[in-house]
């Protein structure tokens, strides 16, 4: 067995979510649980306590409890999750109110700006009061054609605020590619900008815009993000959300929610009654939709590559369980967190990126190229903010080892506590060159999942070493296995990754699959009952996973298979 290339120091672990969480666990089941592999087994065993303890523990917010939190665990797909709850989603990333940093967004030429938690609340439900007017309903689309702004954070929060499902992809995909996504869903509204900037260059894609909403007649309306100056006379985002820019004091707007991580000390997350209600909006403001944990809340796009994009919808409820469960407990996030992730409006990384403010972190945005105006941009961003989660993909790990930069040397990188990595397998050299040239002290999260679960099935746990090459154990809650060709588990050889009971954050389905018919060739076709990922992995001796690719041998060049 080698030796770890990290191991967290009593302190650490003694401090961490992942203990505080495992303690809670304990004191609900009765049981003890001396190592992580006896918390996960009894996270698959026991889902419905399992998800139970994660939705007191991160504080979810709902106006109707739950009857019963699982049930038809023997239909995968088909388990029922959390049944008769009543939530939204934007109120819960909306909890907080408070003159804490929640967004802080770059452009690639340095432009920066920051919202409060405070001003984010009121610049989403301005927007929302538009959409209101323009017929938004709980169901209807909303497209954004969008680069990674604050813009297009409020008006996601602002679309599921009512109800409404969000799909965006990024300003470099083409028309067509762009029609392919949106023409299939029939979104009402357009979010789009006029343009975007990249390696120091204006791109304009008002002709691109043009093109689609011409093709596609469910748009109604569009609302400009002005990212170039080519916008004038048009309703933009900003014109609808500067009417919120001057607070005026409303009965609680400043006051924490009454469940949920905001009624915890800064250093985390915790426990919050079961079953406490939302808060009350305030005047003038539309009212949080509450919805089935099951409705729909965002649809992600497949690459295309063999075809048009396959339309993945992913439910309310799922996606906000699953991405607080890898927030707080496998990431470690807090309030005091700065979480920055390289990525597009047109990758699920986007979507788990924002999911992060209902844990009350600082969310950090960038738009550009990463390498503009020189291969440091991300690591100034880092250390002048003092960033403590960075997030970017292996390939751009790869580049800068090739590049040789040496961060470490170059930036202070005192508050950077964790590196994950994803839209690849991490190689060796690349985790040796993390440990080298970027920080020692430092966990490395490689992590794999995806559009199609938009999340993690392994990843990482701040309690756990990191050893050279190797993902760090599987997701709680996600009963991974790696299977050979007969359907039987292995160890320390190549197989099948593969999911063998329900998970929460499963999509409702494919939009427009008359009898699931296509969502279940994609993933149950190899292993009846059973979610086949169609990527090729083994467990190490260690516990760890190793990724080695695609076992379809299907090139995904849109980055949708993590």
């Amino acid at each position: 067995m080698t030796e770890p290339l990290w191991q967290p120091g009593a302190a650490r672990v003694a401090a961490s979510n992942m203990t505080r969480f495992t303690r809670q666990a304990q004191a609900a089941s009765g049981r003890t649980f001396k190592t992580y592999d006896d918390l996960h087994g009894w996270s698959v065993a026991d889902p419905g306590a399992f998800w139970s303890e994660v939705w007191q523990f991160t504080g979810v917010r709902a106006s109707r409890p739950a009857d019963d939190p699982v049930r038809d665990l023997d239909r995968f797909p088909g388990a029922a999750w959390f049944d008769g709850a009543r939530l939204n989603y934007a109120e819960n990333l909306l909890r907080f109110r408070d003159e804490r940093t929640a967004l802080i967004g770059y452009l690639e030429n340095g432009a920066r700006r920051e919202l409060s938690f405070a001003e984010l609340h009121r610049q989403a439900m301005a927007l929302a009061a538009r959409l209101e007017e323009l017929g938004i309903e709980p169901g209807d689309r909303v497209a954004g054609w969008l680069p990674n702004t604050i813009e297009s954070v409020v008006a996601m929060l602002a679309t599921t605020a009512l109800g409404g499902v969000w799909s965006s992809c990024s300003p470099d995909f083409g028309a067509d590619g762009a029609l392919d996504r949106f023409g299939q869903i029939e979104p009402k509204v357009l979010f789009a900008c006029d343009g975007y900037r990249y390696n120091g260059k204006p791109i304009d894609i008002r002709d691109k815009v043009g093109h689609v909403v011409r093709q596609a007649p469910s748009i109604k309306k569009v609302i400009w993000v002005s990212m170039i100056g080519r916008v004038a006379g048009q309703e933009t985002v900003a014109d609808l959300v500067r009417v919120a820019e001057a607070p005026q004091q409303q009965p609680g707007t400043n006051e924490q929610p009454p469940s949920g991580a905001g009624t915890q000390p800064p250093t985390g997350a915790g426990p919050a009654p079961r079953g406490a209600g939302p808060s009350a909006g305030d005047a003038g403001q539309p009212p949080f939709a509450q919805l089935n944990f099951n409705d729909p809340l965002y649809i992600l796009h497949s690459s295309g590559t063999t075809g048009k994009p396959k339309c993945i919808v992913h439910g309310v409820g799922g996606t906000l369980l699953q991405h607080l469960k890898e927030h707080q407990l496998h990431v470690g996030l807090n309030r005091d967190d700065k979480l920055f992730f390289f990525t597009t409006c047109g990758w699920m990384m986007w979507n788990w990126l924002v999911s992060a403010l209902a844990t009350g972190c600082t969310v950090v945005l960038y738009d550009g190229s990463p390498f503009h105006p020189g291969p440091r941009a991300l690591w100034d961003i880092a250390a002048r903010e003092a960033i403590t989660v960075l997030g970017v993909s292996a390939r751009y790990i790869s580049a800068i080892d090739k590049l040789g930069l040496k961060p470490r040397n170059s930036h202070d990188l005192a508050a950077l506590r964790v590196l994950l990595s994803t839209g690849s397998t991490l190689t060796h050299e690349g985790f040796r060159y993390v440990y080298r040239d970027v920080k020692q002290d430092l966990q490395l999260v490689s992590m794999t999942g995806g559009t199609d679960l938009i999340s993690c099935f392994i990843l990482g746990n701040p309690n756990l070493p990191v050893h050279e090459g190797e993902l760090q154990c599987k997701g709680l809650g996600m009963a991974v296995e790696i299977r050979d060709e007969a359907g039987r588990p292995i160890r320390n050889e190549k197989g099948e990754l593969v999911c063998t009971h329900p998970f929460p954050s499963c999509p409702i389905g494919f939009w427009r699959d008359p009898g699931d018919a296509k969502f279940r060739a994609a993933y149950f076709e190899k292993y009846p009952n059973v979610w086949a990922q169609g990527d090729f992995a083994e467990v190490t001796e260690t516990g760890g996973f190793i990724v080695h690719g695609r076992s379809d041998a299907v090139l995904n060049p849109g980055g949708v298979r993590i």
